[in-house]
């Protein structure tokens, strides 16, 4: 053989063996996780995922720092709804204002004021009743949508 096919194949042969390298260098990497990278961790419980009432507030809107409206009026209308989260069970959370004063999140079951507790939800409206199984008190609807 010649000397020039000699260096042809020596790079050649050293040109496979620095992409293996290359390769398996990569792929080591790939499944190394990264320093301060974070791990995932199993969720504790029954895997059943809940809502944080009060980041479901920013998402429909609640501004904490607002100042509270002056005046309170007695009866339903001390009630005023600014967002539902439903499902199809009638579960979630309502975004409720009352008497004026920043809006909170409610889920179903929790108490809102006055001996009403949110029994249900639904799209665009909630139900307040002093039980779970008593009779409606108070029906809160959305304001219609614009077009």
């Amino acid at each position: 053989m010649n000397s020039q096919s000699r260096w042809w194949l020596r790079s050649v042969t050293l040109m496979v063996w620095a992409l293996a390298a290359a390769s398996a260098v990569f792929w080591g990497l790939r499944f190394v996780p990264a320093p301060g990278a974070p791990a995932a961790l199993p969720i504790a419980g029954n895997g059943v995922a809940t809502a944080d009432p009060a980041a479901v507030a920013r998402l429909l809107g609640a501004n904490p720092a607002t100042a509270p409206a002056a005046g309170a009026v007695s009866g339903a209308s001390r009630y005023k709804l600014l967002g539902v989260v439903a499902d199809r069970g009638h579960s979630g959370a309502a975004l409720i204002a009352i008497d004026g004063k920043p809006p909170k999140p409610y889920r179903v079951g929790a108490a809102v004021g006055d001996g009403l507790l949110l029994q249900s939800v639904a799209p665009r409206r909630a139900v307040l009743a002093a039980g779970m199984d008593a009779p409606a008190s108070v029906t809160l609807d959305l304001p219609p949508l614009k077009p």
